[in-house]
């Protein structure tokens, strides 16, 4: 079952482009609730999605309420305020009979308090040490993307790079040596 990530007000272009680009890398379906801090035409949006966004599958929803309608199935936010970790999450259970989303918020005010107290069940927190708030928006985004899809075990991701996409494979096809030789070349020459 293909996964779900939705922004809530983004505010970034740059974290929306990394998170386009994890989208297409995890096959998920990105949904955007407006207002969005940037235009879809942006430069810099574009730059952080690469050349990938010709492969993304999203949708743009007026509001929360647009969204809620056109999109049935179990939601999750991913909240600093969250008492859980999105580890204790059985998404391949949950994905059975309904859709998954996962729900992050604008960068400088996460997702709106009423939306976080209706749904306090499903609010989760990546865990990290006293001394920040939250990760960067793009990071939590991929970290529960890889969590879902390990789960899901969805056949269209590979632990493998494709042959399609390979140049040199310098893992099989290079001797250690000849790897040194490159590094200090590229480092500026052989000593």
């Amino acid at each position: 079952m293909k996964l779900n990530v939705v922004l809530y007000h983004p505010e970034i272009p740059q974290n929306t482009g990394n998170i386009m680009r994890s989208c297409v890398g995890f096959h998920a379906k990105l949904h955007l609730i407006r207002p969005l801090g940037f235009s879809l035409d942006e430069k810099k949006l574009k730059r952080s999605c690469v050349d990938y966004f010709d492969y993304l599958d999203y949708e743009v929803y007026e509001d929360y309420s647009d969204f809620c309608a056109k999109n049935k199935g179990k939601y999750y936010f991913f909240t600093r305020y969250g008492h859980q970790s999105p580890s204790v999450i059985d998404f391949k259970k949950e994905a059975q009979d309904q859709p998954i989303y996962l729900i992050f918020g604008a960068e400088s005010t996460g997702i709106a308090y009423d939306i976080l107290k209706e749904n306090l069940n499903d609010c989760y927190r990546i865990p990290t040490t006293d001394k920040i708030r939250s990760l960067n928006l793009s990071n939590c985004a991929a970290i529960v993307l890889f969590l879902a899809s390990e789960q899901l075990h969805d056949p269209e991701i590979l632990a493998h790079e494709p042959d399609t996409l390979k140049g040199e494979n310098f893992i099989d096809d290079v001797t250690l040596a000849e790897l040194n030789d490159i590094h200090l070349e590229w480092k500026g020459g052989k000593q």
